[in-house]
């Protein structure tokens, strides 16, 4: 048995996973809210109070940059340390990664049917790297490496790198951020908050109006940028549909940058608790703007797009990398 863990900024699941093959399946699966526990180890002495089943490794996806076996969680009040996860779980190896790492070895852990593409006519370079861009509570990137013989997930922290404006609107958009924020990442702009900053914009710079009801359900409301989504797609607030287009687009433009700089021809793979849902807006308003790359344009065309549907993509790949790293199985395409 493998325990997994995808821990993020919002929700924290664990799951107890058999292997089947080269697959790994779900025996339990729990989900908890991240915020409502001091760290993992809180949650995890929760989870084995009540599941008691024999696991010889565990791995965990965590959101922020794992170094020296240690991750200062970004988006939680959080430091988790292996040795200390160890220590509860007593006795069997503890992996940490990136939870977008996670997700990397998530593609390779799903059925088929979990992908759609946003470009079906475009082709996979089976010698190209993957990327994989993700926007939920943060916004995590990662890349998986074709060795020449097999694919090896990458972690980075590229959602924390510098947003580069691409027109007036854009650069105005940057100014009355950095005016905020100081300086202005990505993740500024593209998770649930960055949503909600991106309305703020256009509201604060007279872009469209909030009419009273609106301003009174995001005023009560715990996750503001909900709201927006759901008005914005429902049609009822103009200003909310203009905020997910400008989201759309700057999403697809940041998803354009990561194919270029991996050099993605194999794919490149949204992930995250937000696409899904922008799902209707994600056409040309999303392809457009990805493909916009000057001379690179050719080779940004021919990429493949595709949406990961399941949310528990990171879950899995945690189980998968921990059979992986356990020398539980060697997988055709996934490197250990």
């Amino acid at each position: 048995m493998i325990l997994a863990g995808d821990i993020g900024g919002t929700s924290t699941r664990l799951g107890i996973f058999h292997l089947q093959g080269t697959q790994v399946i779900p025996q339990v699966v729990e989900r908890y809210s991240s915020r409502s526990f001091g760290g993992l180890t809180d949650i995890l002495s929760q989870f084995l109070a009540v599941q008691r089943q024999p696991f010889c490794v565990a791995a965990f996806g965590i959101a922020g940059p794992v170094l020296d076996g240690r991750v200062h969680t970004p988006n939680l009040p959080w430091i988790v340390d292996a040795s200390a996860v160890a220590t509860v779980l007593n006795g069997p190896p503890v992996f940490l990664l990136n939870d977008l790492e996670a997700n990397a070895c998530g593609v390779f852990a799903l059925p088929p049917t979990d992908f759609e593409p946003l470009n079906s006519e475009a082709t996979a370079d089976p010698t190209g790297n993957l990327a994989i861009i993700s926007a939920g509570t943060g916004l995590g990137e990662a890349g998986i490496m074709f060795d020449g013989n097999k694919l090896r997930p990458l972690a980075c922290e590229g959602g924390h790198a510098g947003f580069a404006p691409e027109n007036e609107l854009e650069a105005e958009l940057w100014r009355f951020l950095a005016k905020k924020f100081g300086r202005v990442s990505a993740e500024r702009i593209l998770s649930g908050p960055g949503l909600f900053n991106l309305y703020t914009f256009l509201r604060d710079t007279g872009r469209g109006v909030e009419s009273p009801a609106l301003a009174a359900e995001i005023g009560a409301a715990a996750d503001p940028a909900a709201v927006v989504s759901r008005s914005g797609l429902s049609g009822s607030s103009d200003l909310c549909a203009a905020t997910l287009e400008l989201f759309v687009r700057i999403y697809g433009s940041e998803a354009g940058n990561l194919a270029l700089k991996l050099k993605a021809t194999r794919g490149v793979m949204i992930g995250g608790g937000i696409a899904p849902h922008l799902r209707p807006l994600l056409d040309r308003r999303f392809l457009d703007p990805f493909t916009a790359k000057g001379r690179m344009r050719p080779m940004l065309e021919a990429i493949p797009v595709q949406l990961i549907r399941n949310d528990q993509a990171a879950l899995y790949g945690s189980a998968l990398y921990a059979a992986l790293k356990a020398g539980l199985l060697e997988h055709p395409h996934l490197a250990a």
